[in-house]
Parts: structure tokens; C-alpha cells; sequence
């Protein structure tokens, strides 16, 4: 005759069981909780990630094989809110609340912070930096709702460009062999496609009910997706010149924060 119920021969195990249990969950929380001060990470041969901790905003660098922290810079901001790698990975280009993209070179030998060097100032914060085809140009966005083009090496303005009615959130770089275009979106609901060499705008896409908070050029250079805080992504076509899909569930009630393709873009 099978019994009515489990009998418990130890119940202070069980206790010591369930305290451990709670003990996990806060420290998971915990751990959650860091992430969420994550605002941007990077990958190159080493993993980048600009983090907010206490006072002192960090540049964190880890090898990303050994998983051994290489270096750990404090920032002029307190918020770090971009961060971009130079093509030959010897650089690191960070910003945020401070205005400013300022350059660290990489060495092992001494501390990156001792030869930072400031490229470029905006009149709000720095949301976005990207290195272009080399170390020698960086492409920046802004909350002054521009994008500029900078000469690393002098840190004078190569280009500017304006046209957003918002904040400037996300840029991208085509992936194509000319390197000449790239894409931002914004707090303007916009996604804009600019020429580098004109500085002008080349095509418009309107159809996100709020905020553009990232922006990412298919592989093939011929498309984008967005994620906006409409709690949607969607993919256009630049040579439709229109948006082909949009992708939304009910249950996901909070906005989008990053999108990415995988390389063979399916």
C-alpha cells in the first residue's frame, strides 16, 4: 500500500537546504544587477566593456581566451556609454557623459590612461563612437542630435552631420569595400543613411513609434534592422527604400536595445 506522503527524517537539513537556495537567488540577483550596468561591449581579440561602478566610470578589458582582465582604466565620466575597438586592435576609442571620444592605446607595458588622448567633443553626451576602415578616422553620434567625422590623429572635425530632431543613439558603418556610408538612428523615431564624403543625407525611414536605440547594417550591406523602445525591430531595405518587416510579440512590453545579424545574415 503505497503511503500518503513523504515523511522528512531530517528537517534541518531541509532548512540548511532552503536557506542555501535563498543565498543562490540573492547572489544571482546581484550578479543581474551588474550586467544591468553594462552600457556597451565590444569584441576584438580582447571582450571591452564600459562600465558604471560607484563614482568612477571603468573601461574594462579582458582577454577573451583566457578570460584574464587586462586592463581596467578609470574614465573622466562617471557613465560610460560607448566604446569602439581601431581596426588593428591596438586602440580603444570610450565616452559618454563627459562629451568627449577620447583614444587609449593598448599596451601591456603601461597604463593606457597615461596616453589617453581626446578626439572629439560634442556640446551633449557621447552615445556612440565607431572606428572606420582605420585607426586614423572615428565616427561619433551625440545627444546634441549630431554625427561627426574625426581625424584621430590631429582631432580636428573631418565632417559633420545634421538632421536628426533628436537624440543621436546608434551608428553603423556599411559593410561594403567603399566604407563610405553608415547609418544612425535616434530619439526622432528616424533611421537616416549618410554619406561620409557629402556629409548629406542619402535616405530617410520613418515608421518606429519611439526612440531608435540601435541600428545594424545586414552583411550584405543591402539592409538594416532597428530596435526601437516600441518594444519592436524591423528590418528595411535601402534598395526598396522602404521597411519589409517588423517584428513584435505581446508578452515583450520593454524597448529594444541591441540587434545584430549573424555573418551569414539568415
Amino acid at each position: 500500500m503505497a503511503t500518503e506522503g513523504l515523511r522528512v527524517e531530517n528537517p534541518e537539513s531541509v532548512e540548511a537546504l532552503t536557506r542555501e537556495a535563498e543565498a543562490l537567488k540573492a547572489k544571482l540577483a546581484e550578479e543581474k544587477a551588474k550586467l544591468n550596468d553594462v552600457d556597451n561591449q565590444l569584441w576584438s581579440a580582447f571582450v571591452i566593456a564600459g562600465v558604471r561602478s560607484g563614482e568612477d566610470g571603468k573601461m574594462l578589458i579582458w582577454d577573451a581566451f583566457t578570460t584574464n582582465k587586462e586592463h581596467a582604466v578609470t574614465m573622466p565620466t562617471t557613465w560610460v556609454m560607448a566604446c569602439s575597438y581601431g581596426p588593428s586592435g591596438s586602440v580603444v576609442a570610450c565616452g559618454g557623459l563627459d562629451n568627449k571620444c577620447t583614444i587609449y592605446p593598448l599596451s601591456m607595458d603601461e597604463d593606457p590612461a597615461t596616453k589617453k588622448k581626446a578626439v572629439a567633443t560634442h556640446t551633449s553626451y557621447l552615445s556612440c563612437c565607431s572606428f572606420t576602415c582605420s585607426d586614423h578616422q572615428i565616427l561619433t553620434g551625440s545627444g546634441d542630435s549630431t554625427c561627426a567625422l574625426w581625424d584621430v590623429e590631429s582631432s580636428q572635425l573631418i565632417q559633420s552631420f545634421h538632421g536628426h530632431a533628436g537624440d543621436v543613439m546608434s551608428i553603423d558603418l556599411s559593410p561594403t569595400e567603399t566604407g563610405n556610408i553608415f547609418l544612425s538612428g535616434g530619439c526622432d523615431k528616424v533611421a537616416m543613411v549618410w554619406d561620409m564624403r557629402t556629409g548629406e543625407c542619402v535616405q530617410m525611414f520613418e515608421g518606429h513609434e519611439s526612440d531608435i536605440n540601435c541600428v545594424r547594417f545586414y552583411p550584405s550591406g543591402d539592409a538594416f534592422a532597428t530596435g526601437s523602445d516600441d518594444a519592436t525591430c524591423r528590418l528595411f531595405d535601402l534598395r526598396a527604400d522602404r521597411e519589409v518587416n517588423c517584428y513584435r510579440k505581446e508578452s515583450i512590453i520593454f524597448g529594444c536595445n541591441a540587434v545584430d545579424f549573424s555573418v551569414s545574415g539568415m
